[in-house]
């Protein structure tokens, strides 16, 4: 049983005296279980498994079906916090049909909603999802799926015009139906803005501090990825060099002889010995 469905997930805002929502991504059954056992709100299986576990430039290298294996594997964990799955990049740009079964196989894999990027253009499809029983999530702001129209990984929301822009498809998305919107990489008062104009919540990722919660990456917060973090991230821990540290210390027991010893080899039965 999950602790947080879409539809309660709808209703919290910061404004209200809600806790803010606490989403983080999850990949695999172990980052998925040990973030569930910290109490996370959401979990995310991000397309940004294209970045930080299979090791592209982009999140545009990753299909339904690498999304849905993906899934289940979160899945396995059993997870209370609710599971929501990014639909990766063409997989809903095609066709309201295909993005309804394209979000079904997410669904059918054991996700309890789908994200998707894009503002007031995304609305048909939304709608589409919704009218299909499929829980949506939006995104705005940097929008990974779009770094080849961007020009690179780049705030977003910079002028009165592009935050206005903004605000008129974070306000399209809910009109539509979505239940939450991620706003990525916008100056504080771009999310504040936002976030005091919907009655739904949103959730940062370097969107300032105003925002009805906030989102990391899982690899990011532990240390694990290879490229320098962006500004928005907070290192929590350092595991990159504590397994490289394991993993050598491993290997300099095996080299001298010092592994398996007593403790790691089973004893011989005493017919062998005969």
């Amino acid at each position: 049983m999950t602790s947080a469905s879409a539809a309660s997930l709808r209703a919290r805002k910061r404004r209200h005296g809600d806790e803010p929502i606490v989403m983080i991504t999850a990949y695999d059954e172990p980052t998925a279980r040990y973030a569930d056992a910290a109490g996370v709100d959401v979990v995310l299986v991000g397309d940004s498994l294209a970045n930080v576990v299979l090791g592209h430039a982009d999140t545009l290298h990753v299909s339904v079906a690498d999304m849905a294996h993906h899934v289940r594997a979160v899945v396995a964990a059993e997870p209370r916090a609710h599971v929501v799955a990014d639909m990766p990049w063409l997989s809903y740009h095609v066709g309201v049909d295909a993005a309804v079964e394209n979000a079904g196989v997410l669904i059918r894999a054991g996700a309890q909603s789908v994200k998707l990027e894009g503002g007031a253009i995304r609305r048909d499809v939304v709608r589409a999802l919704i009218d299909a029983e499929i829980p949506v999530m939006g995104h705005l702001g940097l929008t990974p799926q779009s770094v080849l129209a961007f020009g690179g990984y780049k705030v977003q929301g910079k002028t009165r015009d592009a935050a206005k822009v903004l605000l008129e498809d974070a306000l399209a998305l809910q009109g539509a139906g979505v239940y939450a919107v991620v706003i990525e990489g916008v100056p504080p008062l771009v999310g504040a803005q936002i976030t005091a104009a919907l009655d739904i919540p949103t959730i940062g990722i370097g969107a300032g501090a105003d925002t009805d919660g906030q989102v990391l990456v899982i690899h990011d917060l532990l240390g694990l990825t290879k490229r320098p973090p962006a500004k928005f991230v907070r290192r929590y821990a350092d595991l990159g060099s504590a397994i490289t540290d394991a993993v050598s210390r491993y290997a300099r027991d095996v080299r001298s002889g010092n592994f398996p010893g007593a403790d790691e080899t089973y004893e011989n039965p005493v017919e062998l010995l005969d």
